[in-house]
């Protein structure tokens, strides 16, 4: 992600513990998937920026090895590739997409877009990368989970509806599998304000491993239900 997907060094701790605040929008979403009967032996590649790298955790802790074992967990044993870039934008990972499936890959969970949004940039540059990411990623008949993110909300309503709305539109226009909001869990119990003293790293940002196994144990079952596809 940024942070860079929440924002690497763009705000100070305090500017970043009060944009999370005026950031994050709750989704209210329940999916219950069964665990699939042939997930063994397929491999799933994590496409994102820091939130996907790992930022800030140890290696065992970060989002692909706590996702590798949750499915595992399920009776899913999946081969989990990393390809988290810190910092990562859309256009980074639109880039990169292409040398990124060197291989046969069974599912890619598609993780970008924050550090456009903290950025400022325009909601529209996000919309087309990512609509080229799936693009490619369908006429290569690859299977793919795209993580959706909410815009801020001091950057005005038009600019939140555009951003908000760019994944939504995206996911049921390609028929993906759409997890709404990649922090969604992480919220304190008001449902709008992060839970930063349990959740986040001391920078205020990034998830801590308690984080991310919630993200984790809440996204897993639409990444076996994408499995199953």
């Amino acid at each position: 992600m940024i942070f860079s997907s929440f924002g690497y060094g763009l705000i100070f701790r305090y500017c970043n513990a009060l944009a999370l605040i005026l950031f994050f929008t709750m989704f209210q979403t329940g999916v219950h998937a069964q665990t699939p009967a042939e997930t063994s032996g397929k491999t799933v590649v994590a496409f994102g920026d820091s939130l996907t790298q790992g930022y800030g955790l140890p290696a065992e802790s970060g989002f692909v090895p706590q996702m590798g074992a949750w499915l595992a967990g399920q009776g899913a044993q999946v081969r989990m590739i990393n390809a988290g870039v810190s910092g990562d934008t859309t256009a980074g990972g639109l880039a990169r997409l292409d040398w990124t499936l060197v291989e046969p890959v069974d599912l890619v969970i598609v993780n970008l877009g924050s550090n456009d949004m903290l950025r400022g940039l325009d909601p529209g540059l996000a919309h087309n990368n990512l609509e080229q990411i799936l693009e490619k990623l369908e006429a290569r008949r690859i299977t793919t989970l795209l993580v959706g993110h909410v815009g801020p909300l001091n950057y005005g309503a038009e600019y939140k509806e555009r951003y908000d709305s760019a994944f939504q539109e995206l996911a049921a226009r390609y028929d993906v599998e759409f997890y709404p909001f990649y922090f969604e869990t992480l919220m304190a119990s008001d449902g709008v304000t992060p839970d930063l003293q349990n959740y986040f790293q001391a920078d205020g940002l990034h998830p801590n491993a308690g984080g991310v196994a919630a993200v984790v144990a809440d996204m897993g079952p639409y990444v076996l239900r994408a499995l199953n596809r």
